[in-house]
C-alpha cells in the first residue's frame, strides 16, 4: 500500500492561485510515478498531470502553461502549482500514485494507489 493524502483545496476568485500538497509514504522501489487528477460530480475524473520518478513532467492541453507539478523526494511529498484559475478548474482533485516508469496523466488504469481528494472552487 502507499497511502497519499492530499491537501491545499480552498475557495478562490478567477485568475488566483492555490498549491496542492499530496504526502506519500510506503514507496519501496525506485521507480514510480505520480500524478493529479480532477473530477466534478456527473464527469469522468480526467487527468491533469504526472511526474515520473526522475522528475519528468507531463500536463493535460487544458492546464499546461498555468499548472506546474512537482515533487520533493525527501519529503515524499508531491505538488501542484495551479495559477490564472478559472471557474472550469473547479472539481475534487486526487493525488495517484503507481510503481513503473513514465510520465502518465491521461490514463486512470495507469494508477492503482488514489488519495480521498481535495476540493478547488474557483468562482468568477
Amino acid at each position: 500500500q502507499v497511502p497519499l493524502v492530499e491537501s491545499g483545496g480552498d475557495s478562490v476568485q478567477s485568475g488566483g492561485s492555490l498549491r496542492l500538497s499530496c504526502a506519500a509514504s510506503g514507496f519501496t522501489y525506485r521507480n514510480y510515478y505520480m500524478g493529479w487528477f480532477r473530477q466534478v460530480p456527473g464527469k469522468e475524473r480526467e487527468g491533469v498531470a504526472g511526474i515520473s520518478s526522475d522528475g519528468r513532467t507531463c500536463y493535460a492541453d487544458y492546464v499546461k502553461g498555468r499548472f506546474t507539478i512537482s515533487q520533493d523526494n525527501a519529503k515524499m511529498t508531491l505538488y501542484l502549482q495551479m495559477n490564472s484559475l478559472k471557474p472550469e478548474d473547479t472539481a475534487m482533485y486526487y493525488c495517484a500514485a503507481d510503481y513503473g516508469v513514465g510520465c502518465w496523466f491521461s490514463s486512470r488504469q495507469k494508477y492503482s494507489y488514489w488519495g480521498q481528494g481535495t476540493q478547488v472552487t474557483v468562482s468568477s
